[in-house]
């Protein structure tokens, strides 16, 4: 039996000793590289954090020591230590969770696996230790440098920092990376702190050789020492923690679990708030992960572990491929067309117009609210910016949005990808409460495409408009076939134009719901249900068309892959009092609930968003709506 196979608690870890510990990190790393390659998942992240996650349950007692963890996704090593081996559904329906999961594990304290808020959850877990008089619990935040990027980490380190006698210790995971290589000001910052290894070992055997010296060496010290914050200044910038009030240690080789140990225990015994610093390497210990310049394997699909090579064929492009082009070709065409990114350069399709235009793109790092007050800023400047992010993340800058960004009525283009369900990275990654959010925004314009000439063209639409801001949304997945219009309808396309001069049903398809509603549509026609099947092509504001075209069926679905409360079919049932137009409105949309982490089909089944399911639905309306006969008999 390997060693891995006997750690069935972080307590187990203690009993082995050093050569027994890098044998155990070798097997991690042999299981992450094999166990990934089948299900796909976070490789690169977990690869780096070996040693240091070892270290870390070796030196704290989880889980009565809170042990944080941001992002999530670097939290695959934390699950084999803590008892959970079987890797084989990992991300899928059933199997464990690709973050951390209060469902799993008493270990697992928080589940939220949107960057920078690691050190505010620690803020309030070791103040609640500090009320309830809890002195021996520990609580340890492990943060990625990719997360201390973003603001909310420094509003905690703020807080953190103003306690100098309330126990927290902050690991510092600096691989120089997020997903891609670490930006800014802060990264620099490290990698000057990475340089200055040899200043605590120089400072040491100074402070030996002048306190050495007969009769003047202790009061030339105590001098000197007046000028040590100085002298560290010029040689260790490490002062930018402690001027916070952080005990700062490091760096230290995050590979290294006896150094990583020995800090660790320097922490513990310091009773207040500790940075400790460790150096690691995303991707360690596997050849082509290192060679990935790009994110170093920092997701990868299901793959051959020897070769890398997917394990199946590629099933068509992907929405942020298509969307990715066409703005390379709007650049060439509009000069005044800029680019952001929030430390996601590559997921969302930037990487040909960085090639392309690199004066005209910027990745802020993790950093969602700044992105969009800075293109407000790029707009008034007179410039076009399009800030791609993924859809759950735009949930951060909401009211950057609302106040900066719509109050002044700035064209900026919000470009949104994983739209809707994204499926195997569970309920924080869900795109599912956009259409929600910027329902209630003044000015702004949504566009939901349905098919990959539907995005080209809206895309175009929505830098086209300069006095408010536009959203484009799509979801993660290959984009299907076109999805032909058979005529249109003020500015919406109409898929499906029925026989019947009465139609029953007026389905309105949002985006790439469209090929559903369009099979549900023919299930109805099956049933003798007559059905029109619309594309409003912008969601927001409703189209002025919509309330006459709906006078002519008895009843509306609105089919969206968005949460029911506030989203798009709201929207069109207050469009439709407002013009007086008395009908049932279905909405055919997300329940208001945390989806767990499945395929996106697989979830999309789970809550009815199904041609089945919908056909259903909308069949129980009409039989409901129905007058009895002997009802109109009475009224003749």
């Amino acid at each position: 039996m390997s060693l891995l196979e006997n750690i069935r608690s972080p307590r187990d870890l203690k009993a082995l000793d050093a050569e027994e510990l890098t044998e155990l990190a070798e097997e991690i790393r042999h299981f992450l590289v094999h166990a990934v390659a089948r299900t796909g998942g976070h490789l690169g992240p977990n690869l780096g954090v070996v040693e240091l996650t070892i270290a870390l349950h070796r030196s704290f007692d989880s889980p009565s020591d809170r042990i944080l963890w941001d992002t999530g996704h670097q939290s695959y090593v934390h699950k084999l230590l803590t008892g959970r081996q079987d890797f084989s559904k990992l991300r899928g329906k059933g199997g464990l969770s690709g973050y951390p999961s209060r469902a799993e594990s008493e270990h697992d304290v928080i589940e939220n696996s949107h960057a920078s808020t690691v050190l505010s959850w620690a803020d309030g877990l070791a103040k609640a230790n500090q009320v309830l008089g809890r002195w021996n619990d520990h609580v340890v935040a492990v943060v990625g440098d990719g997360a201390l990027t973003g603001g909310m980490a420094w509003e905690a380190l703020n807080n953190i920092a103003a306690a100098r006698d309330r126990p927290l210790i902050i690991v510092v995971n600096d691989n120089e990376r997020s997903y891609a290589p670490t930006i800014g000001g802060l990264a620099n910052h490290l990698a000057t702190l990475r340089t200055t290894d040899g200043y605590e070992r120089f400072l040491a055997r100074g402070k030996e050789a002048v306190q050495s010296l007969p009769l003047i060496g202790k009061p030339l010290y105590e001098s000197l020492h007046g000028a040590k914050k100085g002298f560290k200044d010029a040689f260790a910038p490490q002062g930018m923690f402690e001027d916070l009030g952080l005990k700062y240690l490091g760096p230290i080789d995050g590979h290294d679990i006896a150094a990583v140990e020995s800090a660790l225990r320097r922490a513990k015994r310091f009773h207040g708030p500790v940075l400790v610093h460790c150096r690691t390497q995303k991707g360690r210990g596997y050849r082509p992960a290192l060679e990935d310049e790009a994110d170093r394997f920092h997701t990868v699909g299901v793959m051959n572990p020897l070769t890398c090579e997917p394990l199946a064929p590629s099933d068509g492009r992907s929405w942020t491929s298509v969307f990715g082009e066409e703005l390379v070709r709007i650049g060439a065409e509009r000069p005044d067309v800029v680019a952001l990114t929030a430390a996601m350069l590559d997921p969302v399709g930037l990487t040909a117009f960085a090639r392309a235009y690199p004066d005209r793109v910027w990745d802020v790092g993790i950093a969602e609210q700044h992105a969009a007050t800075s293109a407000a800023g790029l707009a008034t400047g007179g410039l076009h910016p399009v800030f791609a992010v993924y859809a759950t993340f735009l949930n951060r800058a909401f009211d950057q949005v609302l106040m900066d960004v719509a109050l002044h009525k700035c064209g900026v283009t919000f470009v949104l990808d994983r739209a809707g369900v994204t499926g195997t990275d569970g309920p924080s990654h869900n795109g599912m409460w956009d259409l929600s959010l910027l329902q209630v925004v003044p000015g702004l314009r949504i566009a939901a495409p349905r098919d990959a000439g539907q995005l080209r063209a809206q895309l175009r639409e929505a830098v086209d408009v300069t006095d408010a801001p536009t959203v484009v949304r799509y979801p993660k997945e290959k984009v299907g076939p076109d999805v032909p219009a058979v005529g249109r309808v003020g500015g919406m396309d109409v898929l499906r134009r029925p026989e019947a001069e009465d139609p029953d049903v007026l389905l309105v398809a949002v985006g790439t719901m469209a090929q559903v509603a369009l099979d549900a549509a023919g299930l109805l026609d099956a049933r003798d249900t007559a059905c029109t099947v619309v594309d409003p092509r912008w969601v927001k504001p409703v189209d002025p068309a919509l309330p006459d075209l709906a006078r002519r069926h008895r009843m509306v679905g609105v089919v969206e892959d968005n949460v029911r409360t506030g989203g798009v079919g709201w929207a069109v049932a207050q469009a439709l009092r407002d013009a007086g137009v008395d009908l049932p409105v279905e909405t055919l949309g997300l329940p208001e609930q945390f989806l767990a982490h499945a395929k996106r089909s697989e979830v999309l089944a789970d809550v009815g968003l199904t041609p089945v399911e919908i056909a259903g639905r909308i069949s129980a309306v009409l039989a409901r709506t129905a007058r009895p006969a002997t009802a109109v008999k009475e009224n003749a």
